[in-house]
């Protein structure tokens, strides 16, 4: 009885952790959930007032601003093609590398706009300017580099794979409009006439009349030697007839042979 007890009890604090287990691993799935949300809110936020800035400010400040946005533009644009590329190929791993690198100066130089953004000196920010903007082409052809490159491997790797496809696809139509035309057998002409022909039936008519006159003779002389038998005294046994001669009538057709073809 007391093992069952401590059985159902260690169940009953194994349920509990796993519950607690799954609400932590929930929580922590939200927390995430929302942060992110907040720093893309966020990311909105500044990309919307960087633009606001660039376009309706003139001078430091939206030179300023026209410089963060394009940075921070081509960076986000790099990252994601990577991060998407790199689950279908795995030779991007190294240009993630890379790019995280990259990623590093980029912040450093998103930080340095910021800052000069809020200096109230504009003259010694419009002298640091072409310095700042030789820096930011110099990051943006960078990562530009890395997501034309992901770009081009990716569109090289579908032009492969529909000319391989179109190939097999060629080979399997020609194999499906190839057959073999066998020559046609020639088609006898029958006749489905059921009347006998003109040689049929002369040739019948013939045949009876032979038979005819066999018959009237063999009658005659069948007489002439029953009335000599009779005169002698001694009757003739009539014979028997031959069951492998069969009869023939002048309606029947005249069998054809048979064709080994």
């Amino acid at each position: 009885m007391e093992a069952v007890i401590l059985i159902l009890g260690l169940l009953f604090f194994a349920f509990i952790a796993l519950g607690v287990y799954a609400s932590v691993k929930a929580i922590g799935a939200a927390k995430r959930g929302v942060d992110r949300t907040i720093v893309q809110a966020r990311r909105a936020v500044e990309d919307t007032t960087l633009r606001a800035k660039s376009y309706g400010q003139t001078g430091v400040g939206g030179e300023l601003a026209q410089l963060r946005l394009s940075l921070r533009t081509s960076m986000r644009a790099t990252q994601e093609a990577l991060r998407a590329g790199a689950v279908e190929d795995a030779s991007l791993s190294e240009s993630l590398d890379l790019f995280r690198r990259l990623s590093v100066h980029g912040r450093e130089l998103d930080e340095d706009l910021r800052r000069l953004e809020r200096e109230p000196d504009r003259a010694t920010v419009a002298a640091l300017l072409p310095e700042l903007k030789e820096r930011t082409e110099r990051i943006t052809h960078s990562a530009d580099s890395l997501r034309w490159a992901a770009r081009d491997r990716a569109r090289r790797f579908v032009d492969d794979d529909l000319e391989a496809l179109n190939a097999q696809i060629d080979m399997e139509a020609g194999a499906l409009r190839h057959w073999t035309v066998e020559p046609n057998e020639p088609v006898r002409e029958r006749s489905h006439d059921p009347r006998p022909d003109a040689h049929t039936q002369a040739d019948g008519r013939a045949r009876a009349e032979d038979r005819g006159q066999a018959d009237r003779g063999g009658q005659g002389e069948g007489n002439q030697r029953q009335e000599r038998g009779t005169a002698d005294g001694r009757e003739r046994a009539i014979p028997a007839p031959d069951h492998r001669i069969q009869p023939e009538y002048p309606w029947q057709k005249t069998a054809r042979p048979e064709t080994t073809t």
